[in-house]
Order: C-alpha cells, then sequence, then structure tokens
C-alpha cells in the first residue's frame, strides 16, 4: 500500500528515532514526527490545538516560498531554498519550542533528517525557523492557575465522574478508552478549560454552538438510551458480529488514526510539498478548533453519558427508561460530558475540509487502526461520507455516547470546516 510509504518514528522514553525511506514526503514526515510528539507532550483532545501550530506553521513557511496561497499568520519576507527545508525547520523549531523536555531527541531527529535528505546548509531552513519563531506566541497554554476541577452535578440528566474504567473480566476488561486511555475512577473533567481557549479561525468560542440534548422525558431520549444500551453493553449486547469489531477498530488513538489517513491520502495523491501543507494545515486549524466548540458544548449543556444514564434509569423521571445498575460500556468512557461528541466533530471537520479540497464526496481512501482487538486492521472506504457514518454509528457500539450527540456533533465539524475552508489559506488571487 503506498499510502504506508514515509517516515516512521517511535517517542520511547521521551527519545525519537529517526528511519528514513526512499522518496519520504517532507509534509508527511513531518506530520508524523509531529503527532508522536505531541501524543508525549500533550496528549488527548488538547494537543490538537499544538498540531495546528505546527501545520499552520509549515503551511506558512511553504508559502513564504511559493506564494500561492495566504498565510495563517506570516509570510517571511525575501524567502529562498527549498520547501522541504522550509517544512522540517518550522515543525522542528515548533515541536522544541513547545516541548523542551524532549529537545534533546527532536534535535538528533532534526540533524538526522537534515543530513539523510541533504537539506544542510539549505536557505529554506531560516524560512521555516522564522515561520516557527513567528507562530510560537499563539501557543494556547493551560491556564495559569488552573480553575478548580470540574465535576459536573448530581441531579438526572448531569454529568459527574464515574468508575468509568471497566472492572468486569473478559478479553476487553480495562482496554483504554478513547483516545488514549482510562481515566483514573471517578476523575473530574479532562481539561474543562478548553472550553474557554481562544479559537484559532473563529470569531467566538459559541459560533457553531448547537442545540441542547433531548429531554429527559421526551420519545427522542427513550429511543436513544435504549439504543445504546442494547448495542452498547460490554455484555449481552445485540451488536453484530462486525459491529463490535467496528467497535473495537475505532477504539484506536483516534488522532493518530485520523492522522495516518490523512498523510495516506496525501501520498496517494502526491500533492506535492504547498498542496500537501495546505490540506494539513486547513484540517487541522478545523479540527483544533473543533475540538473548542465540542467542549464549549459539553461544558454548556454538562449531560450525561450513556453509563450513568443507564446506571441511573429508573432514577431519571422517565418510567419508559430501564435502568441496570451493573451496567458497563463495550469500550472505557472518557471523563468528559456527553453532548456534542468530540470525536465527531473532530470527524466532521476533517471529511468535510476533505470534500471541499477535492471537491467531492466520492473519493477512496484507507483508514488504518492499531487496535489489538480490531481483527480488520484497514478499512477501506469510496466516500468521505460513509467514514463519517461509521464514526456516529461506533460511538453507540462502544457505549459511550448516545446519537444525539454524535449526529449533533458531526454537524458542527461540518459547519466549522466549511467556515475555515472560506476564510482561510485561500489562493492569493481571491479578493481580501
Amino acid at each position: 500500500m503506498t499510502w504506508l510509504r514515509g517516515m516512521t518514528g517511535a517517542i520511547v522514553c521521551a527519545s525519537l528515532f529517526w528511519a528514513a525511506p526512499a522518496s519520504a514526503d517532507a509534509v508527511t514526515d513531518w506530520n508524523s514526527i509531529a503527532v508522536q510528539a505531541v501524543g508525549a507532550g500533550r496528549p488527548g483532545p488538547i494537543g490538537l490545538l499544538d498540531l495546528a501550530l505546527v501545520q499552520a506553521a509549515v503551511h506558512d513557511a511553504v508559502q513564504s516560498l511559493e506564494g500561492r496561497f495566504k498565510p495563517y499568520h506570516v509570510r517571511v519576507p525575501g524567502a529562498s531554498g527549498s520547501p522541504e527545508a522550509a517544512v522540517a525547520a518550522a515543525a522542528y523549531y515548533i515541536l522544541a519550542g513547545l516541548y523542551p523536555s524532549q529537545a534533546a531527541s527532536l534535535q538528533t531527529t532534526y540533524n538526522d533528517y537534515l543530513v539523510s535528505h541533504f537539506l544542510v546548509g539549505d536557505d529554506g531552513l531560516a524560512v521555516g525557523q522564522a515561520a516557527a519563531t513567528a507562530m510560537l506566541p499563539l501557543y494556547r497554554a493551560a491556564p495559569s492557575p488552573l480553575p478548580p476541577p470540574f465535576t459536573g452535578g448530581t441531579d438526572p440528566g448531569e454529568w459527574r465522574p464515574t468508575d468509568s474504567l471497566l472492572q468486569g473480566s473478559g478479553p476487553n476488561a480495562g482496554l483504554p478508552g478513547p483516545p488514549f486511555g482510562p481515566p483514573p475512577p471517578f476523575a473530574p473533567m479532562a481539561n474543562p478549560w478548553q472550553a474557554t481557549v481562544v479559537p484559532f479561525t473563529l470569531e467566538r468560542v459559541d459560533q457553531f454552538r448547537m442545540g441542547p440534548p433531548p429531554s429527559l422525558n421526551s420519545d427522542r431520549y427513550r429511543r436513544e438510551y435504549e439504543e445504546v444500551r442494547t448495542l452498547g453493553a460490554r455484555l449481552g449486547s445485540t451488536r453484530t458480529a462486525e459491529q463490535t469489531d467496528l467497535g473495537y477498530f475505532y477504539a484506536d488513538n483516534f488522532l493518530a488514526l485520523w492522522y495516518r489517513a490523512l498523510r495516506g491520502i496525501v501520498a496517494q495523491q502526491a500533492l506535492g510539498v504547498g498542496d500537501g501543507a495546505r490540506l494539513l494545515a486547513l484540517a487541522t486549524l478545523a479540527a483544533a478548533d473543533s475540538g473548542i466548540v465540542a467542549f464549549d458544548n459539553k461544558v454548556e449543556y454538562n449531560f450525561w453519558r450513556p453509563i450513568t444514564a443507564i446506571r441511573e434509569g429508573d432514577h431519571d423521571g422517565n418510567p419508559r427508561t430501564v435502568g441496570d445498575p451493573d451496567w458497563e460500556p463495550l469500550i472505557n468512557t472518557p471523563n468528559y460530558s456527553d453532548h456534542t461528541s468530540g470525536a465527531n466533530n473532530l470527524t466532521g471537520s476533517i471529511t468535510r475540509t476533505l470534500r471541499l479540497f477535492f471537491g467531492g464526496d466520492r473519493f477512496a481512501f484507507e483508514v488504518s487502526s492499531t487496535f489489538p482487538l480490531a481483527s480488520v486492521k484497514v478499512r477501506h472506504y469510496e466516500r468521505f461520507s460513509e467514514m463519517a457514518q461509521d464514526v456516529v454509528d461506533v460511538r453507540i457500539y462502544q457505549g459511550i455516547h448516545f446519537r444525539t450527540a454524535d449526529e449533533v456533533g458531526r454537524k458542527q465539524g461540518e459547519r466549522l470546516a466549511e467556515w475555515v475552508f472560506h476564510h482561510f489559506l485561500r489562493p492569493v488571487r481571491d479578493d481580501d
């Protein structure tokens, strides 16, 4: 599979090791390095804020040389040199600036890359460094001091910390939940301050805020409750074997899964440095803001997850919901509220970016998973919307979301992506 060609690396004990294959593309090489560095430096949904800086700096560095598309933040004057050198330097200096603890391993990776790709002394290195230096002040740091822990509420419908680590026996007991692992039992909401981060592209955080979840006494809530109770249960569910395998497939590290797919698309289409850098920048800016707006909704509505709803089903004021105090989902539940679904917000933002970039929905591509219990490791799609629909359904099979949270999250991400695509990184011929 041609999309698997490219840089491979691993962070082990804060070390990065570089192996350079033939015909590697600088944009995908450094995206892979960045995804791994971010996973070690600031993992989880919050890491998208750092990846956005990397990909925006890479785009601006390349367009300082090419001049075909407008920059996100900076155009380096008098730029010269190769775009490959500019990509490497832009990504490296952002990552080194963000993660001082990885400085030594990142420098080794960078130096080895320059030598193996004959970029030592290339004028483009100064261009990439200048773009990174201009971009680093846009870092979205955690508040200091951090706000008090957010623990939600105890009324029916309100999210609250749960013992979301699977306690039962069996092959999947204790397996990590998305995106990077199970939270500690009864952990407060992870990074609720993400709801107040200054967006990269939006005019305000609530620009794409969606409506509330269904009321607990509505027929819609009853239907969705019953759907996830039966389809999402760890034991005794009504899932088919294919649905269970899809649930395991998408239990992988979701950011890593998506960026493997994006790198594959860049390589498959032979986009070149400029177009590849622009695609990854557009997708990542949209993805980063999708995480912000998802958390804006999560904090605003504070709606409980299925694990709480079903265990409290006899006490929710709806006589048509049947509670089960021992119910467990297929995978561990992340420690933040249900509405809207961050995974679907992210997927909606990226799939709509891809549809706009390539001019349509029909597009053959592959997605791969490394989750150990997934039997199918590579899935083939013929349309971007097919994957988007799978991610809606799979969060129900996994037992961690109600359908409304998934569908509204997807729509939210799609609207955001349209905003980003039509307002940022436009061709220079477009009117300001």
